[in-house]
């Protein structure tokens, strides 16, 4: 039963982590469109500037909460396996 979760729990990890690399990626980019927008909106005198960027912050602080929901769940897996390691029985 023990190895049957921590199969599990290092499948969902595997998972968790490389959706990290997705995610950091997809965050790199969100943050600069978001900073392009907020030059474009400072140099451009038009609401509709403004607002771009706040839609493309909006994206990247999502995506950055995102992330950290990721991250927490990650740790939160680790601490379950190595909990579950100790539980193992010596061979």
């Amino acid at each position: 039963m023990i190895e049957r979760r921590l199969r599990q729990t290092s499948a969902r990890l595997r998972t968790l982590r490389e959706e990290l690399r997705v995610i950091d990626d997809q965050l790199a980019h969100l943050a600069d469109d978001a900073g392009d927008l907020q030059i474009r909106a400072m140099v451009a005198d038009s609401p509709g500037a403004g607002a771009d960027y706040r839609r493309a912050q909006e994206h990247a602080d999502a995506m950055s909460a995102h992330r950290e929901h990721v991250l927490a769940t990650i740790a939160e897996l680790e601490r379950r396996q190595d909990r579950l390691l100790d539980a193992m029985p010596e061979r």
